[in-house]
């Protein structure tokens, strides 16, 4: 089995050590998300309106275009409240005192340096040689986050009808609410967590339902700056309760400026590109006959990834019309002995912000010595190499269905004949047996 011995990064004042879980088995008194504290609470609900089709630059907010919002989404709402929070003393440093700059080069990397994310806590084994694990109640989870902690719900209308906001919505225990929390132990400004279902504790796995929700969240905030990640297990989350992450950084990442090579359009419109002349290899998805259609494709992918055990990242980018899936190994290399101490030393831990080009960096002397060359060095060391990112792709396409889709001119994927021959090289190397390696490090979720 391969573990990693790991350093939790808090993202919520309620995240404990276990001995203190057992102190406290006797009752609650928390006001926390759990059945216990939740039955008849009332928390800000924003009920959207479904709107399966992309109609705009600006995502499915248009619909406001010749009419009012109940509610600005992004900046009166999850901002304002996200403010609010700040003010009330819920997050362990302040965020927007943090260094951040951009680093000269082609890319303009963005490295923060972000001490305060450096939160030593006694170490707990942690398996990165399975993206698929069971939720285990005893361990932190989402029920456990106190209700201050919780900015809204987010939520389709049930009624089919227009978006609404209701400040003062009862909670029904029956019917789990997605909610959208503050992270305590923040990145950028308004770092958030969409919590899909809270109540059901659905482990840190993809499903086609809380994909679609990430989607519209990013569609509702309208605005290209707020983008969502989230992090497989295996892929550098830490926490096994499903969660997506979102905040707000008014500047380009790198990966969304690299150049872009089609590979596929899918016979429901949706268009498949590979990265090119980026550090780490991985797929593009944007376009599609509808908001459905492009969250089917991609978490068809993803699902198929998880599924055979190979970890991975996605960012949703420009209001949920671009998606970026990014298959990665580097926790594989760490707990193998097989990435380079000066790496190491860094305690950078490449999830989906790092791998989209905004460097977390937890030392002073890395900051100020931060380059365009250290941060694609770090990078280049989470893709997957060539010959397995194609494999990979072979298995992808298998299962997001190309039969009617059109194949572009020189497409890298493996022709159809081929195909099965890729496919059954991709699970041969998934399940072949691994040492039981360890290695110390810092989580990020």
């Amino acid at each position: 089995m391969l573990s990693i011995k790991r350093v939790p990064t808090v993202v919520s004042n309620y995240q404990k050590d276990e001995a203190e879980e057992v102190s406290r088995r006797g009752g609650c008194g928390r006001n926390c998300l759990n059945k216990c504290c939740i039955e008849g609470a009332k928390i800000p609900l924003y009920a959207f309106k479904e709107l399966n089709k992309i109609a705009c630059s600006k995502g499915l907010c248009c619909q406001y275009e010749n009419s009012v919002p109940p509610v600005a989404f992004l900046d009166s709402l999850l901002l304002g409240e996200w403010e609010d929070r700040m003010q009330h003393g819920l997050f362990r440093y302040d965020v927007t005192a943090c260094e951040t700059k951009v680093i000269p080069g082609k890319y303009g990397f963005i490295a923060q340096l972000n001490e305060g994310r450096h939160l030593k806590k006694r170490p707990t084994e942690f398996r990165v040689d399975k993206v698929l694990q069971p939720f285990d109640g005893s361990k932190f989870n989402f029920t456990k986050v106190g209700q201050e902690e919780v900015l809204f719900r987010f939520e389709p209308n049930e009624n089919g009808g227009d978006t609404e906001f209701i400040p003062n919505a009862p909670v029904d225990v029956e019917n789990s609410p997605s909610v959208v929390a503050i992270n305590v132990s923040p990145i950028e400004y308004g770092h958030v967590l969409l919590i899909p279902r809270v109540l059901e504790c659905f482990p840190q796995r993809i499903d086609p339902e809380s994909f679609l929700l990430a989607l519209h969240m990013a569609a509702e905030a309208g605005n290209a700056y707020f983008r969502l990640g989230y992090n497989s297990l295996g892929a550098f989350a830490t926490i096994n309760h499903l969660h997506f992450q979102a905040y707000y950084l008014a500047v380009p990442f790198p990966i969304e400026k690299a150049p872009m090579k089609k590979i596929i359009t899918l016979k429901d419109g949706v268009l498949v590109s590979e990265l090119l002349k980026y550090p780490v290899r991985g797929l593009v998805f944007e376009g599609g006959n509808s908001l459905q259609a492009l969250s089917n494709s991609v978490s068809d992918a993803c699902i198929y990834l998880q599924e055979n055990n190979i970890p991975f990242n996605v960012l949703i980018a420009d209001c949920g019309q671009r998606i970026f899936l990014l298959p990665q190994c580097y926790a594989e290399k760490q707990a193998l002995g097989e990435v380079s101490s000066e790496l190491l030393e860094t305690q950078v831990n490449p999830a989906v912000w790092e791998i989209s080009g905004h460097m977390v960096l937890k030392r002073k002397e890395d900051y100020e010595e931060a380059s365009e060359e250290n941060a694609w060095r770090l990078l280049a060391e989470v893709s997957l190499s060539e010959e397995r990112f194609q494999e990979v792709c072979a298995l992808i396409f298998e299962v997001i269905n190309t039969g009617d889709a059109e194949n572009a001119e020189g497409s890298p994927s493996c022709p159809k004949e081929e195909s099965d021959a890729c496919v059954k090289k991709v699970e041969a190397k998934n399940a072949s047996p691994r040492l039981p390696v360890t290695g110390t490090q810092e989580c990020l979720v």
